[in-house]
């Protein structure tokens, strides 16, 4: 069964190395599933030739969009900024993954099968062989450990930037979540849990990240990439959990919320 529209979205910050192949990879797995098929980068303020490339890649695939931020804002707002302008594009289905492109094309595929197959409200992508830094498969870990208690299940890969969402089931998640979120799929996940919405996992291969420095851009030191896998987690990484840790309480995990 072919969906009428299909909508994938993305943000992405400073990949520009990787993001064209990928953003090609995903048009040429995704296209034939959909009678009309829209991407949407959400450009977080690049610092390097993140625009550029993109320019390039829209003279050759019909239905890519970018859209550059006034501001760089972190990856959470960026991702919720990338999902409101998909909703607006009036899709049947659609599609988050992160612009760095650890998936293969061919998995995103079978989640937006799985999705048309068994109509659930959301179907996550569960990574397996993560190559991130121990740090960052540890705090994945940890945080899924909370959401456990939280949601009354556990939920597999808790943070996974691979989903497929039915827009309505979107539009009520993103009404719970504020517009500067750190970490709106933690959110999401809870409040899928809590609503009662039909959930399916679907196990896909994590691969390193394209073009890129494994921790991942957004925890680089300054401008600086760093190459080697890091011994300890990078200060802004360090400071970015202090502050989800925060926001995680207030919005999700405080006895008396219920999304």
């Amino acid at each position: 069964m072919r969906l009428n529209h299909l909508a994938v979205v993305m943000p992405a910050y400073n990949e520009a190395d990787g993001i064209p192949g990928f953003v090609r990879e995903l048009h040429a797995d995704l296209a034939p599933l959909a009678e009309r098929l829209d991407i949407v980068v959400v450009n977080d303020r690049s610092t390097d030739a993140t625009a550029e490339v993109l320019t390039d890649v829209t003279a050759e695939l019909p239905g890519l969009h970018v859209i550059t931020a006034e501001q760089n804002r972190g990856h959470g707002p960026t991702a919720l900024a990338a999902y409101r302008a998909g909703l607006e594009l009036d899709p049947d289905l659609l599609v988050h993954v992160d612009g760095d492109g650890q998936f293969h094309g061919a998995d995103l595929a079978r989640l937006v099968t799985a999705a048309v197959d068994t109509g659930a409200d959301v179907v996550h992508g569960v990574r397996t062989g993560r190559t991130d830094p121990w740090f960052r498969r540890v705090l994945t870990a940890s945080v899924g450990m909370l959401v456990t208690v939280a949601a009354g299940r556990r939920i597999p890969d808790v943070n996974t930037p691979l989903r497929a969402y039915r827009p309505a089931t979107l539009r009520g998640l993103l009404a719970a979540v504020p517009e500067g979120a750190h970490v709106p799929h933690v959110h999401f996940s809870i409040a899928e849990a809590r609503s009662g919405a039909t959930v399916r996992y679907l196990r896909v291969a994590s691969l390193p990240r394209r073009g890129g420095d494994a921790q991942g851009t957004m925890w680089s030191e300054g401008d600086a990439v760093i190459q080697a896998q890091p011994m300890l987690p990078p200060k802004r990484l360090r400071e970015f959990v202090r502050a989800a840790a925060v926001e995680l309480w207030h919005v999700s995990l405080k006895p008396g919320k219920r999304s």
